[in-house]
């Protein structure tokens, strides 16, 4: 008896619009309380999005409200900087 493939979940980043496997992409989260954050384990609660590793997709879905409307709150520009700090940071891992 053949065994089952496993089923690998599919996300879309709203930078490139790419479908890539969840483990490739960089998810983005709104806790609760309403905090955005990164999150590199895809294990925090909440509210996520998904953007590839790289500063351009996070750009690009900054630039077109794109992360906003799909985590429907208002993200300042002071949480996108430090997501865009907190992304080169990991980066250079």
């Amino acid at each position: 008896m053949e065994k089952k493939a496993k089923k690998i979940p599919m996300r879309q980043c709203l930078g490139c619009n790419e479908h890539f496997p969840k483990k490739e992409l960089l998810r983005v989260v709104r806790d609760p309380a309403g905090g955005v954050s990164l999150d590199f384990t895809g294990k925090k609660s909440g509210r996520g999005a998904y953007i590839c590793k790289s500063s351009a997709c996070l750009a690009k879905a900054e630039k077109n409200g794109r992360l906003a409307r799909n985590l429907e709150c208002e993200i300042p520009h002071e949480i996108y900087a430090a997501m865009r700090e907190e992304l080169a940071a990991h980066e250079a891992n």
